[in-house]
This record gives structure tokens, sequence and C-alpha cells, in this order.
């Protein structure tokens, strides 16, 4: 994928380095970062189209044992409010997806040590029996490692079993901030950063795309941002299998952490960043789901080419009091709102279909 996205580099500045991307993030002038964000994104996406999904997340489960203090979501087992869905309520939300013409189901819980590997085999196979058109694009890489301690295997195995079973790709959710001293800070029940890349790379090899996020705004300085960038850089020039990066906001509400979230203006200027640093990563989303919906159009002139996923069901960052919702009628006419074509497209960026301005 990698391959293709440097077919369009002409033009393009060579690649910069930490130490100017650090300039750029402390001192570099908002507008500036996102023209130099735009001419690349519209370098290597040059039919000005910008691309969504349509797509469910489905928490299966909000018991965790990681208690990471910038989550309101999770709860310990006693909690009165604690669950697991069952399989049949699972399959009646994948029902509603597949009824709305939606692609990709995107399944995280936390970190609960009592279902084991046996509980996702059983659960994804039948997925895919029942569901044969979905993209079943779940489980961070901490749940992955999760799974593995708890059910006594290696990583390596854990992801061939899951993949067998009908793992399709692995999205980037948990990277926080790709710094341990960071992570530390914020989760430190959590893995660290390079068991979260050890993950993505073992996926890459097994031939699954995978995804990469970032969370900012929680307790990181600006050279966090900055190595957490050029670590996945690292990692996708190293045979990663990024399709997309995700840069989004810490929200404090109802946490334990507290504290306030970035501004636009920082937003902003990490997304360009984003786009600017990562010349390997075919893909930047905008994060409509924490900025909104016009703050996302903003951002596909500061090198955003694709809006992420129509979700309709989203919970975790909803209990932190953020909460938005999109059709996918509404989805096209954000995009044509900003002058540009919407395209929907799958999980790995195959287009589905198009909606001519």
């Amino acid at each position: 994928m990698a391959a293709n996205h440097k077919e369009h580099t002409e033009g393009i500045p060579k690649r910069i380095e930490r130490d100017e991307a650090l300039r750029l993030l402390e001192e570099g002038e908002l507008l500036l970062l996102g023209r130099m964000a735009d001419k690349i994104r519209r370098n290597y996406n040059p039919d000005n189209c910008v691309t969504f999904v349509v797509d469910r997340n489905v928490n299966y489960s909000n018991i965790c044992d990681s208690k990471c203090t910038f989550c309101a979501f999770y709860r310990d087992k006693d909690a009165a409010d604690a669950y697991v869905l069952s399989p049949d309520e699972i399959f009646d939300k994948i029902a509603e997806l597949v009824d709305q013409e939606g692609t990709q189901l995107l399944m995280q819980g936390g970190l609960n040590p009592e279902l084991e590997i046996g509980f996702f085999e059983g659960l994804f196979r039948e997925i895919k029996r029942r569901f044969p058109t979905i993209q079943n694009h779940s489980l961070s890489p901490a749940e992955i490692v999760c799974i593995a301690r708890c059910s006594d295997l290696a990583l390596d195995e854990t992801l061939a079993r899951l993949k067998e079973a009908g793992l399709d790709s692995v999205p980037g959710g948990g990277a926080e901030i790709l710094v341990d001293e960071v992570r530390g800070s914020i989760s430190p029940n959590k893995i660290g950063w390079r068991q979260w890349a050890d993950v993505m790379l073992k996926a890459a090899r097994l031939g699954m795309p995978t995804t990469a996020t970032m969370m900012f705004g929680s307790r990181e300085k600006p050279a966090d941002i900055v190595e957490h960038l050029f670590r996945v850089r690292e990692l996708q020039d190293s045979g990663g299998s990024f399709t997309a990066f995700i840069p989004w906001t810490y929200q404090p509400g109802n946490t334990e952490l507290g504290g306030a979230t970035a501004t636009g203006v920082e937003y902003l200027k990490v997304l360009a960043l984003s786009r600017i640093v990562l010349d390997n990563v075919p893909n930047i989303q905008a994060s409509w789901v924490t900025q909104g919906a016009k703050m996302a159009q903003v951002a596909l002139f500061f090198g955003a080419n694709d809006l992420g996923g129509t979700m309709l069901e989203e919970n975790v960052v909803a209990a932190a009091g953020c909460s938005f919702r999109m059709s996918r009628e509404e989805m096209i006419g954000l995009i044509r709102g900003a002058g540009f074509r919407a395209a929907q497209r799958t999980t790995t960026y195959h287009i589905i279909k198009e909606f001519p301005a």
C-alpha cells in the first residue's frame, strides 16, 4: 500500500525529520501548516474525492482491568452496569448494519480476563458465516495481548487463530501516545508501545491490514506527539500494513484524569503535521466523532482525505460526554458542502459507490 502511495510523491519535499517536525508543531503558523498538508493531500488524492465507510462500533463488553484514567467507558466486573453482550445481541446489531448497506464491523471492549480465545473464535466464525460481506475490523492490540495472556498462548498463535476464525483486519485503538512515559501516567496497566507495535507488525506479516491512531491532549508534550508520528512512520517502513492514520483528541468528560481537551487549532496543527510526516501511510482520517461536522469539513483542507465511519453506534467517546451522530446522507452532504466528491469505501479503501457533487 505504501508503494502505491509513493507513486504520487512528485513535487513533494523530501522527508522531514524529528527536529523539523517539532519546530513546525511548536512554532509553525497554522495556515502555513494547512497549506503544506493540503498540497500533499491533493498530490496523493488528485481526484478531489473524500471517502467514508458505513460501519458500526459494537462494544462487546465494558469490563476492563486496565482502568485507564482517561476512559469513562470501563467498568469493574461487579459493577451494576457491567456487561458482556451475548452472541445473539451482537448478531442483531450486525444485521442492522447490513440492512443499512454497511460493510465494516469494529468490535472492541475492555481487557476482560474472563474472555479467552475460544469466545472470540466461536463468535468470529459465526459472524463470518452469517454475514460474509462484513469486514471484521476488530480488537485493539491491547485486547489481542490480553486474549493471548489469558489463553496462555503466544502472540503469533493468537493472531493466526483469530485470523483463521474470521478477524479480517486490526484497528489501531489503544495507541494513545506511543511513548511509555506518557502511557505510564495515563494507562499504567496497559501494554507498552513496543507491544502495540509488535502486534501490528505480526498482523501485517499475516497479511492483515491495520490502522494507526493517536489520542492527544492529555499529558503528553509536543515532542511526544512528534515521536508518536515517527514511530508510526518507522513501523510502516519496517513492513507495517497501516492503511490510515487517525489522530483524535482526548475527551475529559466523566474521566478520572479530567482536564481540558485540545483546542481546534491544536487539532488542526497535529492533523496537518500527520499528513506531512506520514509519507508512507496512504490515508489521513478526520475525527468528526470528537471534533464535530464543521471542524471535519475544515480538516479536509488540513491534510485529511477521509472522514472515517458513519458509526451507526459508538459508546466509548460518548461515555465521555462527546456524542455526534451522522447518517450516510449527512456524510455525503458534509463532503459536498466542503467542495469535494463523496465516495463510500470498504475498510481497505476499495470504492463501493461514488456520489457526484
